[in-house]
Protein backbone atom coordinates (compact mmCIF):
# COMPACT_ATOMS: atom_id res chain seq x y z
CA UNK A 1 0.00 0.00 0.00
CA UNK A 2 1.04 3.53 -0.68
CA UNK A 3 1.85 5.65 1.81
CA UNK A 4 -0.24 8.89 2.27
CA UNK A 5 1.91 11.92 2.82
CA UNK A 6 -0.10 14.12 5.23
CA UNK A 7 0.55 17.99 3.86
CA UNK A 8 2.61 19.93 6.76
CA UNK A 9 0.70 22.70 8.15
CA UNK A 10 -2.67 21.47 7.00
CA UNK A 11 -3.51 18.73 9.89
CA UNK A 12 -2.53 18.87 13.94
CA UNK A 13 -2.98 15.88 16.25
CA UNK A 14 -5.45 16.39 19.57
CA UNK A 15 -3.52 17.25 22.06
CA UNK A 16 -6.59 15.22 24.24
CA UNK A 17 -7.80 12.65 22.15
CA UNK A 18 -4.93 12.01 19.87
CA UNK A 19 -7.10 11.92 16.34
CA UNK A 20 -5.63 13.37 13.36
CA UNK A 21 -8.10 16.48 13.02
CA UNK A 22 -7.84 18.74 9.39
CA UNK A 23 -7.55 22.35 10.46
CA UNK A 24 -10.03 23.81 8.43
CA UNK A 25 -12.84 21.06 9.90
CA UNK A 26 -11.09 22.20 13.36
CA UNK A 27 -11.77 26.23 12.11
CA UNK A 28 -15.29 25.35 11.22
CA UNK A 29 -16.23 23.83 13.99
CA UNK A 30 -14.67 27.25 16.17
CA UNK A 31 -11.77 25.32 16.79
CA UNK A 32 -13.46 22.73 19.02
CA UNK A 33 -12.33 18.83 18.21
CA UNK A 34 -14.85 16.70 16.23
CA UNK A 35 -13.71 13.81 18.04
CA UNK A 36 -13.33 14.62 21.53
CA UNK A 37 -15.04 17.83 22.12
CA UNK A 38 -11.59 19.58 23.24
CA UNK A 39 -12.25 23.59 23.37
CA UNK A 40 -8.93 24.93 22.05
CA UNK A 41 -7.81 28.39 23.09
CA UNK A 42 -8.68 30.98 20.62
CA UNK A 43 -7.29 35.27 20.47
CA UNK A 44 -9.66 37.60 21.46
CA UNK A 45 -10.50 38.70 17.63
CA UNK A 46 -11.44 34.93 16.56
CA UNK A 47 -13.85 35.00 19.98
CA UNK A 48 -15.00 38.51 19.07
CA UNK A 49 -15.88 37.44 15.52
CA UNK A 50 -17.99 33.78 16.73
CA UNK A 51 -20.05 35.53 19.46
CA UNK A 52 -21.03 38.78 17.74
CA UNK A 53 -23.11 39.58 14.91
CA UNK A 54 -21.08 39.87 11.46
CA UNK A 55 -20.01 43.91 10.73
CA UNK A 56 -21.46 44.79 14.48
CA UNK A 57 -18.50 45.33 16.82
CA UNK A 58 -17.24 48.81 17.27
CA UNK A 59 -13.61 48.64 19.30
CA UNK A 60 -12.89 50.78 21.64
CA UNK A 61 -9.68 52.05 23.64
CA UNK A 62 -7.33 50.14 21.07
CA UNK A 63 -4.62 52.39 21.78
CA UNK A 64 -4.08 52.05 25.13
CA UNK A 65 -0.93 50.47 25.72
CA UNK A 66 1.40 49.35 28.87
CA UNK A 67 4.09 51.37 30.47
CA UNK A 68 6.69 49.36 32.41
CA UNK A 69 6.36 51.09 36.21
CA UNK A 70 8.47 48.61 37.86
CA UNK A 71 11.37 48.91 34.99
CA UNK A 72 11.47 44.76 35.27
CA UNK A 73 13.65 42.60 33.66
CA UNK A 74 13.23 38.29 34.14
CA UNK A 75 14.66 36.56 30.91
CA UNK A 76 13.98 39.84 28.64
CA UNK A 77 12.77 42.80 29.46
CA UNK A 78 8.66 43.63 30.38
CA UNK A 79 8.92 45.95 27.64
CA UNK A 80 10.63 43.53 25.23
CA UNK A 81 7.71 41.10 26.28
CA UNK A 82 5.10 43.74 25.56
CA UNK A 83 6.72 44.56 22.03
CA UNK A 84 6.76 40.60 21.00
CA UNK A 85 3.53 39.89 22.49
CA UNK A 86 2.14 43.12 20.41
CA UNK A 87 3.49 41.85 17.13
CA UNK A 88 2.49 38.48 17.87
CA UNK A 89 -1.35 39.03 18.35
CA UNK A 90 -1.96 42.44 16.90
CA UNK A 91 -2.96 43.59 20.09
CA UNK A 92 -2.10 46.73 21.91
CA UNK A 93 -3.19 44.86 25.20
CA UNK A 94 -4.34 41.45 26.60
CA UNK A 95 -7.99 42.46 26.38
CA UNK A 96 -10.43 43.36 23.15
CA UNK A 97 -13.07 45.72 23.81
CA UNK A 98 -16.20 47.39 22.17
CA UNK A 99 -19.64 47.26 21.67
CA UNK A 100 -21.45 44.94 19.32
CA UNK A 101 -24.73 42.81 19.10
CA UNK A 102 -25.06 39.42 19.70
CA UNK A 103 -28.28 38.20 17.86
CA UNK A 104 -29.45 41.50 17.46
CA UNK A 105 -28.86 42.05 21.49
CA UNK A 106 -27.16 45.18 21.70
CA UNK A 107 -24.15 44.67 24.25
CA UNK A 108 -20.85 45.96 25.48
CA UNK A 109 -18.10 43.01 24.57
CA UNK A 110 -14.81 42.53 26.05
CA UNK A 111 -12.40 39.36 25.14
CA UNK A 112 -9.92 38.73 26.90
CA UNK A 113 -6.24 36.99 24.47
CA UNK A 114 -4.56 33.69 26.20
CA UNK A 115 -2.30 34.97 23.56
CA UNK A 116 -1.09 38.05 25.04
CA UNK A 117 1.68 37.46 27.66
CA UNK A 118 -1.17 34.73 28.83
CA UNK A 119 -4.30 37.32 29.41
CA UNK A 120 -2.68 38.58 32.30
CA UNK A 121 -4.25 41.71 33.80
CA UNK A 122 -1.64 44.42 33.94
CA UNK A 123 -3.04 48.51 34.58
CA UNK A 124 -4.50 49.02 30.51
CA UNK A 125 -6.52 45.48 30.99
CA UNK A 126 -8.07 46.72 34.17
CA UNK A 127 -8.49 50.61 32.94
CA UNK A 128 -10.04 48.69 29.52
CA UNK A 129 -12.39 46.38 31.72
CA UNK A 130 -13.50 48.86 33.62
CA UNK A 131 -14.16 51.41 31.39
CA UNK A 132 -16.35 48.85 29.44
CA UNK A 133 -18.42 48.34 32.38
CA UNK A 134 -18.81 51.79 32.94
CA UNK A 135 -20.04 52.70 29.01
CA UNK A 136 -22.55 49.84 29.51
CA UNK A 137 -23.81 51.57 33.13
CA UNK A 138 -24.07 54.74 31.17
CA UNK A 139 -25.92 53.15 28.39
CA UNK A 140 -27.75 50.93 29.99
CA UNK A 141 -26.31 47.89 28.06
CA UNK A 142 -25.58 44.65 29.33
CA UNK A 143 -21.54 43.89 29.65
CA UNK A 144 -20.48 40.35 28.57
CA UNK A 145 -16.95 39.62 29.39
CA UNK A 146 -15.20 36.22 27.79
CA UNK A 147 -12.39 35.53 30.40
CA UNK A 148 -9.21 33.93 29.95
CA UNK A 149 -6.44 34.77 32.16
CA UNK A 150 -3.53 33.52 34.10
CA UNK A 151 -4.19 36.32 36.28
CA UNK A 152 -2.64 39.47 37.63
CA UNK A 153 0.56 40.44 35.57
CA UNK A 154 3.67 40.10 37.75
CA UNK A 155 5.92 42.74 35.89
CA UNK A 156 3.49 45.49 37.40
CA UNK A 157 3.38 44.41 40.62
CA UNK A 158 0.90 45.63 43.22
CA UNK A 159 -0.44 48.24 40.06
CA UNK A 160 -2.14 44.83 38.56
CA UNK A 161 -2.97 44.08 41.99
CA UNK A 162 -4.96 46.89 42.38
CA UNK A 163 -7.25 46.47 39.11
CA UNK A 164 -8.71 43.80 40.59
CA UNK A 165 -10.23 46.26 43.20
CA UNK A 166 -10.88 48.98 40.50
CA UNK A 167 -12.79 46.33 37.87
CA UNK A 168 -14.92 44.90 41.11
CA UNK A 169 -15.96 48.16 42.16
CA UNK A 170 -17.08 49.21 38.40
CA UNK A 171 -18.78 45.58 38.92
CA UNK A 172 -20.92 47.16 41.56
CA UNK A 173 -21.66 50.10 40.23
CA UNK A 174 -23.09 48.59 37.53
CA UNK A 175 -25.31 46.08 39.45
CA UNK A 176 -26.57 48.65 41.69
CA UNK A 177 -27.34 50.25 37.96
CA UNK A 178 -29.28 47.39 37.41
CA UNK A 179 -27.25 46.29 34.44
CA UNK A 180 -26.79 42.62 33.91
CA UNK A 181 -23.47 41.47 33.67
CA UNK A 182 -22.56 37.65 32.37
CA UNK A 183 -19.02 36.36 32.81
CA UNK A 184 -18.13 33.43 30.15
CA UNK A 185 -15.34 31.34 31.36
CA UNK A 186 -12.47 30.12 28.93
CA UNK A 187 -9.61 27.83 29.54
CA UNK A 188 -8.20 29.43 31.81
CA UNK A 189 -9.70 31.70 34.18
CA UNK A 190 -7.54 31.92 37.14
CA UNK A 191 -5.31 34.06 39.83
CA UNK A 192 -6.45 37.79 40.18
CA UNK A 193 -8.84 38.05 37.40
CA UNK A 194 -10.87 35.16 38.87
CA UNK A 195 -10.85 36.65 42.47
CA UNK A 196 -12.12 39.80 41.08
CA UNK A 197 -14.51 40.21 38.07
CA UNK A 198 -14.70 36.56 36.53
CA UNK A 199 -16.76 35.40 39.37
CA UNK A 200 -18.72 38.53 40.02
CA UNK A 201 -20.92 37.96 36.95
CA UNK A 202 -25.02 37.58 37.17
CA UNK A 203 -24.85 34.65 35.19
CA UNK A 204 -21.30 32.87 35.11
CA UNK A 205 -21.11 30.33 32.14
CA UNK A 206 -18.02 28.24 31.72
CA UNK A 207 -16.47 26.20 28.34
CA UNK A 208 -16.37 22.63 29.08
CA UNK A 209 -12.99 21.55 30.77
CA UNK A 210 -11.92 24.96 31.44
CA UNK A 211 -9.71 25.49 34.34
CA UNK A 212 -11.38 27.84 36.74
CA UNK A 213 -9.63 28.27 40.51
CA UNK A 214 -6.81 30.70 41.84
CA UNK A 215 -3.77 28.97 41.94
CA UNK A 216 -3.22 26.04 39.67
CA UNK A 217 -2.34 22.60 40.49
CA UNK A 218 1.56 22.94 40.15
CA UNK A 219 1.26 26.42 42.27
CA UNK A 220 -0.99 24.48 45.22
CA UNK A 221 1.61 21.43 45.45
CA UNK A 222 4.79 23.20 45.34
CA UNK A 223 3.47 25.29 48.06
CA UNK A 224 1.91 22.99 50.78
CA UNK A 225 2.63 19.34 48.81
CA UNK A 226 -1.12 18.75 48.72
CA UNK A 227 -3.04 16.48 46.15
CA UNK A 228 -6.21 17.56 44.47
CA UNK A 229 -8.78 15.77 43.84
CA UNK A 230 -9.19 14.48 40.71
CA UNK A 231 -10.89 16.97 37.97
CA UNK A 232 -10.15 19.63 40.47
CA UNK A 233 -10.69 23.39 38.99
CA UNK A 234 -12.26 22.21 36.28
CA UNK A 235 -15.68 23.43 34.76
CA UNK A 236 -17.23 20.81 35.80
CA UNK A 237 -15.91 21.02 39.23
CA UNK A 238 -17.02 24.29 39.61
CA UNK A 239 -20.41 23.57 38.23
CA UNK A 240 -21.08 20.58 40.72
CA UNK A 241 -19.81 22.61 43.75
CA UNK A 242 -21.63 25.85 42.79
CA UNK A 243 -19.25 28.44 41.62
CA UNK A 244 -20.42 28.75 38.01
CA UNK A 245 -24.35 28.60 36.18
CA UNK A 246 -23.85 26.91 33.52
CA UNK A 247 -21.62 25.14 31.25
CA UNK A 248 -22.17 25.73 27.85
CA UNK A 249 -20.21 24.45 24.49
CA UNK A 250 -18.35 27.40 22.29
CA UNK A 251 -21.09 26.76 19.14
CA UNK A 252 -24.02 27.49 21.86
CA UNK A 253 -22.85 30.87 23.33
CA UNK A 254 -24.74 33.17 21.32
CA UNK A 255 -27.74 31.04 21.50
CA UNK A 256 -27.07 31.01 24.99
CA UNK A 257 -25.74 34.26 26.04
CA UNK A 258 -29.08 36.27 23.60
CA UNK A 259 -31.48 33.76 25.80
CA UNK A 260 -30.20 35.18 29.27
CA UNK A 261 -30.15 38.86 28.01
CA UNK A 262 -34.03 38.31 26.83
CA UNK A 263 -34.90 36.22 30.18
CA UNK A 264 -33.68 39.17 32.41
CA UNK A 265 -35.19 41.90 30.33
CA UNK A 266 -31.98 43.94 29.34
Amino acid sequence: MAKVEVPEGLWLRCEDCGKMIFKKVLEERLHVCPECGKHYRIDARTRVQQLSDEGTFEEFNADLVSTDPLSWKDSVSYRDRLASAQQKTGLTEAVLTGKAYIKGRPVVLAAMDPFFVMGSMGTVVGEKITAAIELATDQSLPVVIVTCSGGARMQEGLVSLMQMAKTSSAVARHDSAGGLYITVMADPTTAGVAASFAFLGDVILAEPKAMIGFAGPRVIWNTVKTELPEGFQTAEFMLEHGYIDRIVERANLRNEIARIIDYCGK
